[in-house]
């Protein structure tokens, strides 16, 4: 006997899912509360909601993370909660809109204080939740932390996906994802042997972008389809459980195949 059903349960892991309201984020909190994890969801707004519909002991917290104050703090107050800390999944990220200035502009009218911005959320809090989890996380036992980062923090822009359409390539996003899977890889060998840290890297996910960049998107991708936010909670249930206990320092990379091509 494998055991491998009970190696996959996360029945009492206290897990920390920073930008839990968000499109991606709230999938992760609700489908790790299914596997038995004691889930503490954290966003700047919408935390409440996600964490009463997921039930199962889940708590709510409402956190700037362009305060570093608060983002440190924030930790904190999870371990006085839940009695410590398991594993951190951090999905936060500022992906911007049309409204937010100089973001889904041509580079040369990309805004500086916007980069900013990205950065302080996509990859400074990410250091800063870090590097509060760390004694916690490894005085569990069985700590873990996942970085949400992206494709286009491995792959470079594609111009011709974009030719036509309105939709941005902002550099801080693909900056600061970058940002994000190296500070996974130091993290890995820092924290070793008691934390383990991964990062899950995401390809486009459908959410009714331009049509025409859909149709190029998906004849690139050899799953011929854009990925759904719970394409992405497999992988990470995957890396927070024990059946990825000898699993440090990698991106898993879920793209449909995009970045082979």
């Amino acid at each position: 006997m494998t055991g491998l059903r009970a190696r996959f349960e996360l029945d009492g892991l206290r897990a920390l899912v920073v930008g839990g309201a968000g499109h991606i984020g709230r999938e992760l909190a609700a489908g790790l509360a299914d596997l038995g994890a004691i889930v503490a969801v954290a966003d700047v707004s919408g935390a409440e909601a996600v964490a009463s519909a997921i039930g199962g002991g889940s708590r709510a917290y409402a956190v700037d993370l362009e305060d570093e104050v608060a983002t440190s703090a924030l930790v904190g107050a999870v371990v006085a909660d839940l009695g410590g800390l398991d594993c951190v999944i951090h999905a936060a990220a500022l992906v911007g809109t049309s409204d937010l200035d100089g973001w889904s502009v041509p580079l040369a009218e990309q805004s500086v204080a916007t980069w900013r911005r990205a950065i302080e959320v996509n990859l400074t809090s990410s250091f800063v939740v870090c590097q509060a989890a760390a004694p916690h996380l490894a005085a569990s036992g069985r700590g873990s932390i996942v970085l949400v980062g992206s494709i286009y923090g491995i792959l470079g822009s594609d111009p011709s996906l974009y030719e036509g359409t309105a939709i941005g390539r902002p550099a801080a996003y693909f900056a600061s994802k970058g940002g994000v899977h190296q500070l996974m890889r130091l993290l890995s060998t820092e924290l070793a042997p008691e934390v383990r840290v991964n990062a899950v890297c995401p390809g486009g996910v459908a959410r009714g972008q331009d049509p025409l960049f859909v149709e190029r998107y998906e004849a690139k991708t050899p799953l011929a389809r854009m990925a759904t936010e719970a394409d992405i909670l497999g992988p990470v249930a995957f890396l927070v459980s024990d059946l990825a206990s000898y699993v440090t320092g990698q991106e898993l990379v879920v793209d449909g195949g995009l970045s082979v091509r």
